[in-house]
């Protein structure tokens, strides 16, 4: 079960990196394109939400590598 947990923390980390790249690909044109209601959105998604979806999902992948979530309760 350990090795599952190891592999999925990596998945979850590269889902981070993914998560990260194609959302400042989609979401990069919503600040430049001059409308308002595009740069306030833009700025919600960047500033807000984007920096606590990817490290969420990086600092889950991380504690998964590490064996934080061990089943031992020593």
């Amino acid at each position: 079960m350990n090795t599952v947990k190891k592999y999925l923390g990596f998945i979850w980390i590269v889902l981070a990196i993914a998560v990260a790249y194609y959302s400042i690909g989609i979401f990069g044109s919503k600040l430049t394109s001059g409308k308002q209601e595009d740069l306030v959105f833009g700025i919600i998604i960047f500033f807000i939400l984007l920096p606590l979806i990817v490290t969420g999902l990086a600092l889950f992948g991380y504690y998964c590598v590490t064996d934080e979530y061990d089943e031992d309760y020593d």
